[in-house]
């Protein structure tokens, strides 16, 4: 499995399960070795195997030299989470930079849509693979939209949806499903990143369930998506909210 920006947060909870349930986990970071390197140790540490792969999945080199380098070291790839993401920051549209918006989508969208690429090729059952399951992190922002925050990421994560349900439709012959989880308000790094490191215990009680999300818990929704018990599942966007 490759699971993108599994240094932190979601992504480290997705790596640190899976490597738990018998994946070997390439767990890819933009910069932040140490603790990427962590979550190797904490994979490690439990029996599992696991490598951590530098890359920024903005850039189309360093998507296909993470998928070289984690086949070469790990074997064949039969997942991948897509789950590297950036804010772009707090700003009202009204404020908001053309070199945010760039950011988000370069990042947000056009990187998942090139690692998506290179686990097509290498999955699909017409190319000789042995089919293998995509998920895409996505965020309910995509359907509240994000005013007042951050409408630039929330649009991004509208366009992470069309392309689940659109690349899911495309392959599903071909031996690969693809969903995505939408998560709600967790509690990651990305609140203190955007320069609101309070907004999961402010906006807790705006949610029906009275609290944040915990990354442990969309980790448990992608490794299901993932899984054989999820083998009449594609092109589902799964919501982890608490009912927001």
């Amino acid at each position: 499995m490759i699971v993108t920006g599994a240094g932190r947060g979601i992504g480290a909870a997705v790596a640190i399960l899976a490597g738990s349930r018998g994946y070997r986990v390439a767990v890819n970071y933009a910069s932040d070795e140490q603790s990427a390197s962590r979550v190797v140790e904490a994979i490690e540490g439990a029996g599992g195997r696991a490598v951590a792969i530098q890359g920024d999945v903005s850039q189309e080199g360093d998507v296909i030299r993470l998928f070289e380098t984690a086949e070469r070291v790990l074997g064949p790839i039969s997942a991948l989470v897509n789950n590297a993401g950036i804010s772009g920051g707090r700003a009202l549209v009204a404020d908001v930079t053309a070199s945010a918006v760039a950011a988000v989508m370069a990042v947000n969208v056009a990187g998942s849509i090139l690692c998506a690429r290179e686990a097509v090729r290498r999955m699909s059952k017409r190319s000789g693979g042995r089919g293998g399951a995509i998920v895409n992190l996505s965020s309910l922002a995509a359907r509240t939209g994000g005013a007042g925050e951050w409408v630039h990421y929330a649009a991004s994560k509208g366009a992470i949806n069309t392309f689940t349900i659109g690349l899911a439709r495309e392959v599903a012959e071909e031996g690969i499903r693809v969903n995505a989880v939408a998560p709600g308000l967790i509690t990651t790094d990305i609140h203190a990143a955007s320069g609101d490191p309070g907004r999961p215990e402010r906006m807790a009680p705006s949610i029906p369930m009275r609290r944040p999300g915990s990354p442990e818990e969309v980790a448990a929704g992608v490794l299901w998506l993932l899984s054989p018990e999820a083998s009449y599942v594609t092109g589902t966007i799964l919501e982890i909210g608490g009912g927001r």
